[in-house]
């Protein structure tokens, strides 16, 4: 299955601006539901239904919810930091949280 199949199978995101990825409470990665991220979002919104959190067994998935991505993601390191993240989640095993921001939420309170 190609990626963009995979999306189209995917819940919906246009009730998010972005999402937070948390270590404890420090913020390491915000992605954004934009053109080249929304993708992402995606996938990792679908993961935190899911899982409740990125753990391992929730980034093995979204390794495969990326599907083609995820071969030049470990051919290429570095030009795909949002599978790059889940491949070093699997290797370490340390959780991320997510913090889901509603696109109502006026940016300039966060």
């Amino acid at each position: 299955m190609l990626f963009a199949d995979v999306l189209a199978s995917l819940p919906t995101i246009d009730h998010l601006s972005a999402l937070e990825l948390l270590d404890g409470e420090t913020v390491i990665a915000v992605i954004e539901n934009k053109p080249g991220q929304a993708g992402s979002v995606r996938v990792y919104h679908a993961l935190y239904q899911e899982f409740g959190a990125i753990n391992a067994v929730a980034a093995a998935k979204g390794v495969r919810l990326y599907a083609e991505h995820s071969a030049d993601a470990k051919a290429f390191p570095g030009k795909h930091p949002n599978i790059d993240r889940l491949l070093a989640l699997i290797d370490n095993g340390k959780p991320l949280a997510i913090k889901l921001i509603n696109a109502n939420v006026d940016q300039s309170k966060r």
